[in-house]
């Protein structure tokens, strides 16, 4: 369920007089997508996508996603661009929510994740770090490492009702990656939740590439590693949870392609591996202990991460996580 704020035709009409985007022609939800209300926009002028920003997303943030959207497109990345009304405005208010329209792109995201997906990948990813390192403005990582252990707080008194002795196992892992975290690596901004359904592609089966990157809010300023060691988690597991170190290979070397990992790099990778699992465990704990019966958010299982968690924790090496 992704539309949790209702549009009616005379509202959309209002907010669309002030763009230079043609007449209405058709206007749908969107059903996928868990944290705004997203609709499907077609004018006479082409596809768009209008996003309403819900109580999730802090509005004095959506100038920096908004400008980063639009500094990538000008980097030259397939990504959501922000359209302007006439009087220079990507953000405005509609149905009592901040809302902007964004440019549509094409193709699909991968159900079933392939090899022949990982290295478009690597390489639509890092060409993000690229085309961002110089947009200036900077954005806190919110669920970051300073962010963990509140969150885990926040789960105390419910946790160890989704699975005894939970909380007790991470508070360990969450003492020995908080130890473990690595200084100095290069910084910049990243996208921090790249998921496969965040990622679209065209083209033949076994040649896909990447049209678009989408969903860019939880970007933030943070380790350019760590985005990667957030789609090693997303990406690189099978459906029975094993690691898939193929994958990871095929990713990490087209990344490196266009932008070298220094060694330091790769020899984090195993704990920015853990700390990525640790966070998503927590956000899906966190949704889990939390959300009422009857809300309109899925909740997702935490224990799919508590399991990558536990197989990260036990790799020895960049090597074992395909570094």
């Amino acid at each position: 369920m992704a539309v949790y704020t209702e549009v009616s035709d005379e509202a959309l009409r209002g907010y669309l007089g002030e763009y230079d985007l043609g007449e209405l022609v058709a206007f749908r939800g969107i059903a996928e997508g868990v944290e705004n209300s997203n609709f499907s926009l077609r004018t006479t002028t082409g596809d768009f996508v209008l996003t309403l920003y819900e109580k999730r997303v802090d509005p004095a943030e959506l100038p920096w996603f908004l400008g980063l959207m639009d500094h990538l497109v000008q980097g030259g990345l397939a990504c959501p661009a922000p359209v302007r009304a006439r009087d220079g405005q990507a953000l405005r208010a509609l149905a009592g929510r901040p809302a902007a329209i964004c440019s549509f792109l094409p193709g699909v995201w991968p159900r079933r994740v392939r090899p022949e997906h990982l290295a478009p990948l690597g390489e639509a990813l890092a060409r993000l770090h690229l085309a961002g390192a110089d947009f200036p403005p900077t954005r806190a990582n919110a669920l970051g490492p300073a962010g963990w252990a509140p969150l885990l707080e926040r789960c105390r008194a419910d946790g160890d009702a989704v699975q005894p002795g939970l909380i007790g196992l991470l508070d360990g892992a969450l003492a020995a990656i908080l130890a473990a975290w690595p200084a100095g690596l290069p910084r910049g901004h990243i996208h921090a939740d790249l998921f496969p359904d965040n990622v679209f592609f065209l083209g033949p089966a076994a040649d896909p590439h990447v049209s678009g990157i989408i969903d860019f809010y939880f970007a933030c300023t943070d380790l350019l590693a760590y985005d990667l060691a957030v789609c090693l988690n997303a990406w690189c597991f099978e459906p029975d949870y094993s690691f898939n170190v193929t994958r990871a290979r095929a990713m990490l070397r087209a990344y490196a392609a266009v932008r070298p990992l220094g060694a330091a790099e790769r020899d984090a990778l195993p704990v920015l591996c853990q700390g990525a699992a640790l966070r998503f465990l927590l956000t899906r704990l966190f949704d889990w202990v939390n959300t009422p019966p009857g809300a309109m958010v899925t909740r997702k299982d935490p224990l799919e991460y508590l399991r990558k968690l536990r197989f990260f924790l036990s790799a020895d090496s960049a090597e074992a996580v395909g570094g």
